[in-house]
């Protein structure tokens, strides 16, 4: 699908899918009408700043699914997260979801008429083994386990979320042509747009199916338009390299046994990419400014930077980035050099 197409082991984030609030794959979203405001507020916010010609600093050259919704959910929270890069606990809820992604993926090694349930879920307890292994900050979330009943119940949560999944797909007859696809792609403005897509299926006919699994539960229909972003944000990668448009986006919620489905048209993904180059340039805004608002929502209950935040009494660490002063770089685009985005 894309030139670069090396597999990273899930963390929890769509740079390791992969999604959108608290860090992990845990599956809160925002609806579609929040995303856009949050988008507006966010230039509003850093304009301010900006105009007062504060300072200017290094712009970030890449967007992901999960930054992208921490910039619309909270510019602060982007800023820890891209520019400070503070450290972040690891959760049981994304580090399940992690290893249940693993697992899927891994049993596509096997032959159609081998990948059955059992199978799926003797690969836990190894997967968990290399996960700890690659990862080993797991290995605290169950620091305070010594007789392993709380691990035993986690494991077998993640038994009956894989077991769950075959009463939604028939890994017998699927053939994946992609699993842990890395893209990246960059639009014409310079923005590059990258990503982790769970499986990407190629039918007969050349048609594309691009598949996400998620662990929790499908949200309500208000809050459907918030959940296919990251899904509308790979579908534009993806006809940005390849000039195809994905017959469908398909997320499959193994927490409540739903499956969530969406055919896009061109229209729908220019105006992602009319959304993205928005956030990118209130994003480039706070970068030079270093004007960087919090967004309270009920989200905040989940943030692991609360003593670092203003909204609690707290105050952010020294602004970490070589500044300039403002007016040096474009106003027209983003100036040369990038943080990660």
């Amino acid at each position: 699908m894309e030139t670069s197409t090396e597999g990273a082991a899930r963390t929890g984030t769509d740079d390791s899918a992969e999604a959108a609030v608290p860090a992990g794959r845990t599956e809160a979203v925002a609806p579609a009408a929040a995303e856009a405001a949050g988008a507006a507020e966010a230039v509003a916010a850093v304009a301010g700043g900006r105009a007062a010609g504060v300072a200017a600093a290094v712009p970030p050259a890449s967007l992901s699914p999960s930054r992208a919704s921490d910039f619309m959910q909270c510019p602060l929270l982007y800023r820890f997260r891209v520019i400070d890069k503070l450290p972040e606990k690891p959760s049981e809820a994304a580090t399940r979801g992690t290893l249940v992604h693993a697992v899927l993926e891994r049993l596509f090694d096997a032959p159609a008429t081998e990948r059955t349930a059992p199978r799926a879920k003797s690969l836990i307890p190894g997967q968990w083994d290399r996960l700890r292994e690659t990862k080993p900050e797991v290995v605290e979330l169950f620091a305070d386990d010594p007789e392993g009943e709380r691990l035993a119940r986690w494991l077998a949560e993640a038994e009956r979320l894989v077991e769950r999944w075959f009463t939604l797909e028939d890994p017998t007859r699927l053939e994946p042509a992609e699993r842990e696809l890395f893209v990246e792609a960059r639009l014409d403005s310079g923005l590059k747009l990258r990503g982790i897509i769970d499986r990407v299926d190629v039918a007969p006919t050349g048609e594309v199916r691009i598949v996400d699994y998620k662990t929790g539960k499908a949200p309500r229909p208000e809050y459907a338009e918030g959940a296919l972003f990251q899904m509308k944000f790979y579908a534009l990668v993806v006809w940005r390299l390849k000039r195809v448009v994905p017959r469908r986006l398909q997320l499959v919620y193994l927490g409540s046994g739903d499956v969530l489905t969406y055919d896009p048209v061109i229209a729908d993904l220019e105006r992602v990419e009319r959304k993205l180059l928005a956030l990118w340039e209130a994003i480039r805004q706070a970068t030079e400014t270093g004007d960087w608002r919090p967004r309270p929502t009920k989200l905040c209950g989940w943030c692991d930077h609360q003593a670092v935040c203003p909204e609690f009494g707290g105050t952010p660490p020294p602004y970490p980035l070589p500044v300039r002063e403002a007016g040096l770089s474009s106003a027209g685009g983003p100036a040369r050099g990038a943080a990660a985005g």
